[in-house]
């Protein structure tokens, strides 16, 4: 469904790459996981797959295809039919997204109607009904708030609305759950997982969690400096695995009774 053939970002010619030789193959309905430290290249390599690097970000080197087409060769048009419905992108910080003097409300269903042949009343329903899925009670109290009204947790969930409300064949996630109480993590997951379930959507996500990672996905790439350290499935990470810097992961992550297990 996803496959990214051996690519190199480069963000300035004169400098070392941002990510060199990166590939990946992603099936229908498969999570994956990118984790590694910050400053490794995890979200320049989402970036590029939904074709929204910064302006000084270029595929260099290789190729990433969806179903068969390389998105490098995307047009302005492509790109309008196919982000935010068949691939769509859970950002860390949902609300630096949202424009602070409108309600969440205009912002769906304008969202909505890009992207779908909806009348305005069907928009609004559709985002009600999206917000509380996600467990925001009372959708149209929801839709009649400012973004400055909500809490960080709160506005992420709405992004992952924002996100999910299409059901995407590929869902791109950065930290999705990093602004979220644990409890509310747990919840999100679950209705990440419920996606994949019941759409088959594939999600990518970037996380610096190993226990979640290894918890939700069936392949997780370890990355440093740019460049793919190790990757498998969750026992080969977990148990198998000699490297040294997934060793050292492992090793970070905190456990009760000083024993690690997932």
């Amino acid at each position: 469904m996803l496959e990214i053939q051996n690519i190199t970002i480069s963000f300035n010619k004169s400098s070392k790459p941002a990510v060199e030789n990166f590939s990946l193959y992603v099936k229908p309905g498969e999570i994956c996981c990118l984790v590694g430290e910050s400053g490794s290249g995890k979200t320049s390599v989402i970036r590029a797959i939904q074709g929204n690097l910064p302006v000084q970000g270029t595929v260099i080197q290789g190729d990433i295809f969806f179903e068969g087409q390389s998105l490098l060769r995307y047009t302005a048009n492509d790109w309008q039919k196919v982000r935010g419905t068949e691939i769509s992108m859970i950002f860390q910080d949902s609300g630096a997204m949202m424009n602070p003097i409108r309600t969440i409300g205009s912002q769906f269903v304008e969202y909505i109607r890009a992207h779908g042949d909806y009348t305005r009343k069907e928009a609004w329903g559709k985002g009600v009904q999206m917000l509380e899925r996600v467990r925001l009670h009372d959708g149209e109290h929801m839709m009649n708030s400012y973004p400055f009204q909500l809490s960080g947790g709160m506005k992420q969930r709405v992004g992952i609305a924002f996100a999910m409300v299409f059901q995407p064949k590929l869902l791109l996630a950065d930290e999705p759950t990093s602004a979220l109480d644990v409890t509310t993590q747990a919840q999100m997951i679950r209705q990440m997982m419920k996606l994949r379930e019941e759409c088959g959507t594939s999600i990518i996500m970037i996380t610096h969690n190993l226990a979640l990672a290894a918890y939700m996905s069936d392949h997780i790439v370890v990355m440093k400096k740019g460049e793919i350290t190790d990757s498998g499935d969750r026992n080969h990470i977990l148990h198998i695995s000699q490297d040294d810097y997934t060793k050292k992961l492992l090793s970070a992550v905190p456990s009760l009774g000083g024993h690690y297990d997932v």
